[in-house]
């Protein structure tokens, strides 16, 4: 499995490359802005995948040289393949504008990136350098993926013409708030991972700034929206990084 890690982190990068050139079909960008939305995020927020596939790259190396395995590393390697399988199909399904496909697998692969970094997250007994390796890339894979499902649900729901143009506004803020109660536990599960957290409030930003300059119906209010969630996001996580802090303080503390 160590091997199939890193063979399939070293595939994504490639099949995105293979997606830019447009040897898979239109790129992302073109098919977002035929199907236009309250939930898209500004252009400049998706190069936030360069980051990712590097650090997954490097997590893909570090499972692999790893001379020992911990059981969590154990359980959390055949999700992290998956993970990494699905993120790179959903690139040529979604050039190829098979929506249906596409929403299918952009959740499971958050559901897969999501389980592995839990386990990790909360690993007892972590191996040296498991928290920069391991856990980090696939908290912030996890984190980007949690907001970019929500985005591509809504561009199916748009495609597919579920809703009239006159409940845009409706459904999106449904949406919006179905997303902001994922992060919420997927951060209280992660215990407040800082890059978990940044992620998800890197693509919030970047749907407000696409949001406030927007001239679809009920734009402002989708703006402001997402900077709500984004402020609550970075509050509850302040507050699971102190509690968990305090906690570790507690049980550091010698016995009288």
């Amino acid at each position: 499995m160590r091997v199939a890690v890193i063979v399939l982190a070293l595939l994504m990068p490639l099949i995105a490359w293979l997606s830019s050139t447009g040897a898979l079909g239109p790129d992302n960008g073109t098919i977002s802005d035929r199907y236009p939305t309250l939930l898209v995020a500004a252009g400049y927020a998706f190069s936030i995948w360069g980051l990712i596939f590097a650090w997954d790259v490097a997590f893909g190396v570090w499972q692999w040289r790893a001379r020992a395995a911990s059981r969590a590393l154990e359980r959390a390697r055949p999700l992290a393949a998956a993970g990494f399988a699905l993120t790179a199909l959903w690139m040529p399904v979604f050039s190829q504008q098979w929506f249906g496909v596409a929403l299918l697998v952009i959740w499971g692969a958050l559901a897969c990136i999501a389980a592995a970094a839990i386990i990790l997250a909360r690993d007892p007994s972590p191996l040296r350098g498991q928290g920069l390796w391991a856990t980090s890339p696939l908290a912030l894979h996890a984190g980007w993926l949690s907001l970019a499902a929500f985005l591509n649900t809504a561009q199916v729901l748009v495609a597919y013409e579920v809703f009239d143009g006159r409940s845009l506004l409706g459904w999106s803020l449904a949406l919006f708030a179905a997303a902001a109660v994922l992060l919420m536990v997927l951060n209280q599960r992660l215990r407040g991972h800082p890059a978990f957290a940044a992620a998800a409030l890197w693509g919030l930003a970047a749907v407000y700034l696409r949001q406030s300059r927007s001239d679809l119906p009920g734009a402002d209010t989708a703006a402001w929206v997402a900077m709500a969630i984004a402020i609550a996001l970075a509050g509850h996580t302040a507050w699971l990084l102190w509690q968990h802090r305090a906690h570790r303080r507690v049980g550091a503390t010698p016995g009288l």
